[in-house]
């Protein structure tokens, strides 16, 4: 059985027909296009398919579709306005926060939610807010330094 559901997706309205039990992961990807949430784990421990789900960040593989309905979804995607970066991508790329890029997404969303939240975190902050974010170049202390730039600290 397939069910239709209506969400906003980076800012615009969207209905896809999914079974309800689909992961948004898997509704992203494969019916909507998105690519920038990867299929790691897909049991909510590596956090490369996190995006935001009205504002707070979420692993997408372990959300179903059918609790999506009339929600907003923000992917990496999104951030960039009128062909600039958000300043979080800038400082990814400015501190060479990203190597092979496949986890780069999930923690530029993490760290998007926690700056919306938080402009002046702390360290102690920023590594509670991408702990469900797995880097396995070991890129952590550049990411680190890029959340804490974007938040406009100092360098790690």
């Amino acid at each position: 059985m397939e069910v239709d559901v209506s969400f906003v997706l980076n800012g615009r309205p969207v209905t896809v027909r999914a079974p309800p039990a689909k992961s948004l992961l898997r509704v992203l990807r494969e019916d909507l296009g998105i690519t920038s949430v990867k299929p790691g784990c897909e049991a909510g421990e590596c956090g490369a398919c996190t995006v935001l789900l009205d504002g707070k960040a979420v692993t997408s593989c372990m959300v179903m579709i059918s609790q999506v309905e009339g929600h907003e979804v923000v992917t990496v995607e999104s951030l960039s306005k009128e062909g600039r970066l958000d300043p979080i991508q800038e400082k990814f790329i400015e501190e060479g926060a990203l190597q092979c890029g496949y986890c780069t997404p999930g923690f530029i969303v993490s760290a998007k939610a926690l700056l919306n939240e938080n402009p002046s975190p702390s360290d102690d902050e920023v590594l509670e807010a991408i702990s469900g974010n797995i880097c396995r170049c070991g890129a952590y202390p550049r990411i680190v330094s890029a959340i804490k730039r974007a938040a406009g600290g100092e360098k790690g």
